[in-house]
């Protein structure tokens, strides 16, 4: 397991609560709550796309180890 597969799985979270925040605004015609699912939602792919980042500097991490051994 990467060491970002952590951090992508929060943001998947964050993401998914989002969008039944914003769904939930939308029916409820509330703004308030729009907005807030949109930020989560938000916070969510900037987690997840942290979580891919670290991924790749582990797998470059390795390869040079790899080249140097």
């Amino acid at each position: 397991m990467g060491a970002g597969t952590g951090d992508k799985a929060e943001g998947k979270v964050d993401e998914l609560k989002g969008k039944a925040k914003k769904k939930i605004g939308d029916l409820a015609d509330d703004k308030d709550l729009q907005a807030e699912g949109k930020k989560d939602e938000l916070k969510g792919e900037g987690k997840g796309a942290w979580g891919t980042v670290k991924n790749a500097g582990e797998d470059l991490k390795e390869k040079a180890k790899d080249a140097i051994d």
